[in-house]
């Protein structure tokens, strides 16, 4: 029988860079998994975005951020006073790095003193990849980055699952509900002579876990595959194509050439493209570039729902 793999998506709301566009919003994202939704990174615009992608306010339980130029956080403070407005009570938790700590906290004193809920902000030591947040489902990793400012990446994990129970081979053997449970954390079944039915005849194997990687704002960084490898969806900054490349050495950005070498070298499954220039009125490009080295890429856009 076939198994329905749980929902594991990636929601692209801003796929731009700095210079505001009429075709990008900076940059938003959202990963939905297991019915819960993380934010990473918070442009201006989020709200309208979260609208028009009909998801659900309350489901944002957590928000990482990046880094602290204004594409990737302008929105926050907006963000956390519509929460306020719409009557929230559970708490919000914000990772970033330490920096945007008392700056937020300003913030949300002086606009958003009778907020209703608390705000738990969570300091992020970005020079390191470590567990920043877990539960049951999912963990959440810092990715180090090189930035112009203190920057880093997020890898989401999936946990692994439990094994699925074959209904067929429980009813052959007219297994009582009561070990199912048994069964499904790996154990053998006894029936009442004696006899012993492995416990592979009774499961099928879960589902592989599925990890996805954002990567943003970063210089080219090759050491960074080693920190990919079992990543099935990468999502690399792509500011500039290789005509460009000499400013994506000085302001610590990536071509889409670099960004498919990494992905190459990762050994992903699905490379995703964004961070746009705003100098390039068709993405293609870059993609073109990407293609002939990573050929699994694609091209983000607004509203973009992707499995990852």
């Amino acid at each position: 029988m076939q198994k329905t793999m749980e929902p594991f998506k990636l929601h692209i709301l801003g796929c731009g860079s700095a210079l505001p566009t009429l075709r990008h919003f900076p940059t938003i994202q959202v990963v939905e998994c297991r019915g819960k939704l993380y934010m990473v990174d918070c442009g201006e615009g989020a709200q309208i975005q979260m609208r028009r992608a009909r998801l659900s306010f309350n489901k944002v339980g957590h928000i990482f951020i990046s880094h602290l130029h204004g594409d990737h956080c302008f929105g926050l403070i907006g963000m956390l006073s519509t929460f306020g407005l719409m009557g929230r009570t559970a708490t919000m938790h914000v990772y970033a790095d330490e920096a945007l700590g008392p700056l937020l906290g300003m913030q949300l004193d002086f606009f958003c003193r009778d907020l209703g809920y608390k705000v738990d902000f969570h300091p992020v030591d970005t020079t390191r990849q470590q567990v920043i947040f877990e539960d049951r489902s999912l963990s959440v990793e810092s990715l180090p980055l090189q930035h112009r400012m203190p920057c880093c990446g997020f890898l989401f994990r999936e946990k692994p699952g439990m094994p699925h129970i074959r209904r067929d081979m429980i009813d052959f053997y007219n297994i009582p509900l009561s070990q199912i449970a048994n069964i499904k954390s790996g154990a053998d079944y006894v029936q009442p002579d004696g006899t012993v039915i492995a416990n592979s005849r009774l499961v099928t194997p879960a589902e592989l876990p599925r990890a996805y990687a954002y990567v943003g704002d970063t210089r080219y960084l090759p050491q960074l595959a080693s920190r990919l490898h079992g990543v099935t969806t990468l999502y690399h900054e792509a500011t500039y194509a290789d005509d460009n490349e000499a400013m994506a050495e000085k302001y610590c950005h990536s071509t889409a050439r670099q960004a498919a070498m990494v992905a190459r070298e990762a050994g992903v499954d699905k490379l995703l493209l964004g961070h746009y220039s705003s100098r390039y009125e068709d993405e293609n490009v870059l993609l073109q570039e990407a293609v002939s080295l990573f050929p699994h890429t694609q091209l983000t856009k607004e509203l973009d729902v992707i499995d990852i």
